[in-house]
């Protein structure tokens, strides 16, 4: 029986636009996907970088015209992975075309930005996804089903950490990333762990946040120094609804640090302790096990997690970050199909700026604040 086709166009083919790809061509070699993808147009910032994208990549056609995407009528679903200011005028467009959207986080630098992304999706009735394509891991699923089936008991703390080094170096040059409208490292890495934490603990209710500039200048690329005001280091205390409390960081200035996005969960039964930088295991403790033989067990990923076992059917042998992206467009393209719910639609990538924005102006103001 013939599938009918999805046919995509990707702005921007840096690194997350190749992973958007790697995404679009494992997920219906890995699932049963109820449409063709088909990579249709690719843009980038010349035509020739566009050329090269669209032959490197696979895309039949190529542009400079990120409008062209949006005004092509035979494209039914806009992938964007431009620089975060570009997100809001991007995809606003494409869903006044009447096209799906699949959007890279953050998904705006300002909260009522996303609020407009938001309502304007929901009012056109497409179909959109943020990229946190972490919440993807089979060991998060399993930690989310541990926490929720009562075996870590009432949950008491929680400790979540997105730390890199890509910012660590002074002399490193002011990019998109810098720029007030890029959001800082709260919005750019510490947006994954605050999603994270309310993927696994529910809802924050509450947060005393601390956001700090380190490097306050940077080279301009003029032979000049620019100002740096976003943070590189964004810390909250945060209260959860079910009565848990616990900390936030997201770090661009670790150093050493290329991929620690971790969590540990503390229960009156139990706890659990994960690393992305081994994020095909999950770390149990129970105080159910005699003592004398207490302490941290290793879970292995395998078929026994979902999806796992469509991936590989051996355990240990792990699953990578570009299957993630993989599990994220499939879950999102049965959402297209009206098979599934989204994933992670705008409105949850608009409760995650919510957080940031709030987060930031509790730093501002030194005192507790409501998330609202």
């Amino acid at each position: 029986m013939t599938k009918p086709k999805l046919r995509i166009g990707l702005i921007g083919t840096g690194f997350m636009g190749k992973a958007h790809v790697f995404g679009f061509t494992s997920a219906p070699r890995v699932f049963e996907l109820p449409y063709d993808l088909v990579l249709h147009t690719v843009a980038d910032i010349t035509p020739e970088a566009a050329a090269r994208a669209a032959q490197t990549l696979g895309f039949a056609h190529s542009t400079a015209d990120w409008r062209s995407i949006i005004a092509d009528p035979e494209i039914d679903l806009v992938s964007i992975t431009a620089p975060n200011a570009l997100h809001k005028e991007m995809s606003l467009a494409a869903i006044a075309a009447g096209k799906h959207v699949y959007c890279e986080k953050p998904l705006a630098p300002l909260a009522n930005d996303a609020l407009e992304m938001t309502l304007a999706a929901e009012a056109r009735g497409v179909k959109t996804q943020v990229g946190f394509n972490y919440l993807c891991n089979p060991m998060l699923s399993l930690a989310r089903d541990m926490i929720a089936a009562g075996e870590l008991g009432e949950i008491r703390g929680y400790r979540g950490i997105h730390c890199e080094d890509y910012m660590a170096d002074p002399a490193g040059p002011y990019t998109f990333r810098h720029d007030p409208a890029g959001g800082g490292a709260l919005a750019d890495i510490g947006s994954h762990a605050l999603a994270t934490a309310e993927f696994l603990c529910g809802p924050i209710t509450r947060v005393m946040g601390d956001c700090i500039t380190m490097i306050t200048d940077r080279p301009d690329g003029r032979g000049g120094r620019k100002a740096v005001t976003v943070d590189d280091v964004g810390r909250a205390f945060v209260r959860f609804e079910n009565g848990a409390t616990g900390s936030i960081e997201g770090n661009w200035i670790a150093t050493g640090r290329k991929m620690q996005h971790d969590f540990e969960v503390y229960g009156t039964k139990g706890a659990l302790a994960f690393s992305q930088e081994h994020f095909n295991v999950l770390n149990y403790f129970s105080t159910a096990d005699a003592k004398g033989r207490q302490g941290f067990r290793r879970i292995e990923a395998g078929p026994d997690h979902a999806p796992y076992g469509l991936f590989c059917v051996a355990a240990g042998h792990q699953i990578g970050f570009n299957d993630l992206k993989a599990i994220e467009v499939a879950g999102y393209i049965n959402a297209i199909a009206g098979k599934a719910s989204e994933p992670f639609n705008f409105r949850k990538g608009l409760r995650i700026q919510t957080l940031v924005e709030t987060i930031q102006r509790s730093s501002a103001a030194g005192q507790w604040l409501d998330i609202k």
